[in-house]
């Protein structure tokens, strides 16, 4: 097979945050699942990306450095929570880069032990040290909670331990610090990358005016792109961000959100299995990036 014809994943998670499987576990699942080219956005961290840049980038194989960035809605667009942009080709040892991915770490782990003393208050049995044995690491996020929760009977599944206890408006919830959205943009911007809207529909309020309004404030702070193709967008929703990213001169992006046995019903690749994010992406996101800054390594952008 002609690997640059194949399908890609720009959208996956490993062990360095939320995700079940190391980095280079993730490179030989990619190539098993004859994927052209990837990228490894970990939540507000490249350790996973530099973990893989480290271990090698398979020849067959094209990778794009990428991170995940919990972020704030512009003040202007009057919405609570919080929305991800990821952050494509960017330089991974940028220092304002680091800076901010620190912040936004420390936050989260201020935030944990909030979250287990409103478990415990609760009458649930859970600890930060379990979960870290459990797990083997130190950078703990809810989807570990909500892991232990299932382990332990709490839940059924992720999503209900989510449903019932850690997500906005559960009991065991607790509000984190986020990035403001025009700072992660042009700190994305500042270590040469793209910055893409994630998973549009999956905002609180993905009505396609007040999504066109957004995506009009991000456009105008930088934005580059879009991530249409997800495996939580149905057809109708993928027309509608390529017609908004048309609209704004944006890139359309696809990833499938992988993380590993934390959320199994999601596979790499092809998301549950009817999504498939042609080479063609992956190709018009290296072009724009080549503008901003050349590629450092066959098959690698950027290191």
């Amino acid at each position: 097979m002609d690997y640059r014809t194949g399908n890609i994943d720009l959208h996956i998670h490993s062990s360095a945050s939320d995700g079940s499987l190391s980095p280079e576990q993730i490179l030989h699942q990619a190539l098993n699942c004859g994927l052209a080219a990837i990228s490894i956005t970990d939540h507000d961290t490249v350790e996973g990306t530099e973990a893989a840049l480290a271990h090698g980038i398979p020849e067959n194989l094209e990778f794009v450095t990428g991170v995940e960035i919990s972020a704030e809605f512009p003040p202007e667009y009057d919405v609570s929570g919080s929305m991800h942009i990821l952050g494509y080709g960017i330089t991974v040892d940028e220092p304002m880069l680091n800076r901010m991915l620190e912040k936004q770490q420390a936050a989260r782990s201020n935030r944990n032990p909030k979250i287990i003393q409103k478990l415990n208050s609760l009458g649930i049995k859970v600890s930060l040290e379990e979960i870290e044995a459990e797990t083997g690491k130190n950078e703990i996020a809810r989807p570990h909670i909500a892991a232990c929760l299932v382990r332990k009977g709490y839940a059924a599944n992720v999503d209900e331990a989510f449903d019932r206890y850690l997500g906005r408006g559960g009991p065991a919830y607790v509000n984190k610090f986020r990035v403001p959205a025009k700072e992660a943009i042009e700190t994305i911007d500042a270590a040469g990358g793209i910055a893409v809207l994630a998973h549009p529909g999956l905002l609180r309020e993905p009505a396609a005016n007040r999504l066109e309004n957004l995506v009009s404030m991000l456009a105008d702070m930088g934005l580059g792109g879009i991530e249409a193709y997800y495996p939580g967008h149905d057809q109708k929703q993928t027309e509608l961000y390529e017609k908004i990213a048309e609209k704004f001169e944006l890139l359309v992006t696809g990833g499938t959100d992988f993380h590993g046995d934390i959320n199994p019903e999601i596979s790499m690749g092809s998301g549950t299995g009817d999504l498939a994010v042609p080479y063609s992406v992956f190709q018009k996101l290296e072009e724009t990036l080549a503008v901003k800054k050349p590629k450092t390594e066959p098959g690698t952008i950027n290191k």
